[in-house]
């Protein structure tokens, strides 16, 4: 099978909320790269895959708080794959920095990160 991930993938778990409306809901991040997160949901999820969703979470011994805005990919009971929509300067800067950490080779997130803005540019289209 041909690898067609842009975007390097990060074990991290932490806990995050969904939420949708007025519905709320428990989750932990199983693991998140600069596009995406994949989600398992405390209770049975009550997802509208139609609608955007608002995820946030902690950054672990900090106040730093990530949210950002997903479209909903894909459900298998409780797992949840999500894709990023939108997300604010300050909590990407924060991801970036996550990221970074982790994957460990700047050349590698640098094409990532080109890669991001590059879709970005297609959208403004």
């Amino acid at each position: 099978m041909i690898e067609r991930r842009h975007f390097s993938r990060i074990i991290y778990q932490a806990p995050a909320t969904i939420i949708q409306g007025d519905y709320q809901l428990a989750t932990c991040i199983q693991d998140l790269s600069l596009h995406g997160l994949l989600l398992w949901a405390v209770d049975e999820p009550d997802i509208d895959p139609s609608r955007l969703v608002d995820v946030s979470f902690m950054l672990p011994d900090s106040d730093i708080n990530i949210t950002l805005s997903a479209q909903l990919v894909s459900q298998d009971e409780r797992i949840l794959r999500l894709t990023i929509d939108h997300i604010d300067i300050e909590s990407i800067s924060h991801l970036k920095r996550l990221v970074e950490l982790n994957v460990g080779n700047d050349t590698l997130l640098h094409r990532e990160m080109e890669y991001l803005a590059d879709l970005g540019d297609c959208a403004a289209d």
